[in-house]
């Protein structure tokens, strides 16, 4: 943790902090407007719209309420018009490290940079610290960095023209072959088994399209010189090898994900995600959790879930800090949302 005394301080003791940036800390700092909260928003990254402004800013998202398809970055575009319309003070490029109820009740936040005051938190940083799972084919830290292997797609039409392979079976996986497929020359999707953890309706759809399916196969080494040519592919059920001509490589594996500095500030943890009640509350009085960070029984990791888990969170942190507020604020068709 940085050495508080050469912190800045920020001495205004806000209602609700919100830690994290993406689809659900957006949604809450625009409902924390609209329950007339001050609000400050704090993210790590540089940016907001965490993963979807990070990794994923091309690729289509197909499970948001009222969107039969929306690219993320056009969903985080949305989202920021709406969280910043009441004027939250947002920080950029901040992470919380410490988090401490004071004896007056108040939390004290510090980042890497600011101190700063809040009378209640909302924690929305998705799956935490992530990194991708890197690929372990022999060979394949020469070409990262620009150089063919990607862990996500930032311009789709750097692959016009080329032969795409994909590595993976879940949502991401299927989703870059959906993104690619009429504007790489070829697309390739290999699996290491034949079970597919993606949507059943993205798997139906990649399979009856021009994209190769490979199943029970994995990606063993790939080769180039100077820029990446080819890869060897190994399928495990017909014990066989083969070279395929590869121009790029998108490894779609997962991420290692990480709570960090979470861990050690006293709330309940479960499977590295933070416990809450049916009202967002965590197990220390005024900190509320929502989103991919959280768990109880029977949560959907989804951005739809945690749209609906922010304004859950904001309005029992309003009556929190309120006990004479009402819950529910009223229905949007009744006149709020815009400034007024």
């Amino acid at each position: 943790m940085a050495d508080e005394l050469a912190l800045k301080r920020d001495e205004n003791v806000y209602d609700i902090t919100i830690i994290g940036g993406g689809p659900a800390g957006l949604f809450a700092t625009f409902y924390a407007g609209v329950r007339n909260m001050s609000v400050k928003l704090i993210d790590s990254l540089p940016q907001l719209g965490g993963q979807l402004a990070e990794l994923y800013p091309e690729k289509y998202i197909y499970d948001v309420a009222g969107f039969p398809k929306v690219l993320a970055k056009d969903l985080v575009a949305g989202l920021k018009e709406q969280a910043l319309q009441y004027n939250p003070t947002v920080c950029l490029n901040e992470k919380v490290s410490g988090l401490v109820k004071q004896e007056d009740g108040t939390f004290r936040l510090t980042t890497n940079t600011t101190v700063h005051y809040s009378r209640a938190v909302l924690i929305t940083a998705g799956i935490g610290a992530f990194t991708p799972r890197r690929l372990p084919a022999a060979g394949a830290e020469l070409f990262e960095d620009g150089k063919g292997i990607a862990y996500f797609i930032e311009n789709k039409e750097n692959y016009a023209g080329k032969h795409v392979l994909i590595v993976g079976g879940g949502d991401s996986a299927f989703d870059y072959a959906m993104m690619l497929e009429g504007i790489a020359k070829k697309v390739t999707l290999i699996h290491r088994s034949d079970r597919f953890r993606a949507h059943e309706d993205s798997v139906n759809k990649i399979l009856a399209s021009t994209v190769d399916v490979k199943v029970f196969t994995e990606l063993k080494a790939v080769e180039g010189e100077g820029k990446l040519q080819k890869g060897l592919l190994v399928n495990s059920k017909e014990k066989t090898e083969e070279w395929i001509e590869v121009d790029a490589v998108i490894g779609a594996l997962g991420f290692s994900a990480s709570l960090g500095p979470i861990l050690e500030w006293g709330l309940e943890i479960e499977n590295n995600s933070i416990v809450v009640n049916t009202k967002m509350e965590t197990n220390i009085p005024g900190v509320y959790a929502a989103g991919d960070i959280v768990t109880y029984p029977g949560k959907l990791k989804l951005i739809a879930t945690g749209f609906g888990e922010a304004p859950t969170a904001i309005n029992n942190a309003k009556i929190y800090l309120d006990p004479n507020s009402k819950l529910h604020p009223g229905h949007s068709s009744s006149g709020f949302g815009g400034k007024h």
